[in-house]
């Protein structure tokens, strides 16, 4: 049997904003058949994490570190505003609205065709894991995140 490399969904960028597909599936639904509402958070940050790995930064690279980085969500406001169900085509965008020293702010948006299930205004921290506190995000990562 012949296997082709299969590229996982890694989303694009289209005029400012990363947009990234996701599929519900059996198990991101409750038991009313609609998908349970911390999924669109897990929906969120796939998303989010693409849109890091769609400019450049290799976040593994931070995490393999001696003393080790990353980001973490300190506010989420969420807005659900109707139901996704098994096998929708969804649409999770990322836009950057303000970036500066250790914070990014970002506004998402999940939706199926042009209806809008869920939104999503999110403030994350770039932090040392080591003294859990909050640190500048590097020079070279910051530049990235501004071109976009």
């Amino acid at each position: 049997m012949i296997v082709k490399p299969v590229s996982p969904a890694c989303g694009e960028l289209q005029d400012g904003v990363f947009l990234f597909p996701v599929r519900v599936y059996f198990e991101d639904t409750d038991a009313g058949g609609i998908v349970y509402y911390a999924n669109y958070l897990k929906f969120a940050e796939r998303a989010r994490t693409e849109f890091i790995r769609s400019i450049g930064v290799r976040q593994q690279d931070s995490l393999e570190n001696e003393d080790k980085y990353g980001f973490v969500v300190r506010h989420c406001d969420v807005d659900y505003l109707a139901p996704a169900v098994l096998d929708d085509e969804l649409i999770v965008s990322c836009r950057v609205t303000s970036v500066a020293g250790a914070r990014i702010e970002m506004h998402q948006d999940i939706t199926r065709g042009d209806q809008l299930l869920v939104s999503l205004d999110v403030k994350a921290a770039y932090v040392s894991f080591k003294n859990k506190r909050p640190t500048r995000i590097p020079e070279e990562m910051m530049s990235k995140i501004q071109t976009f």
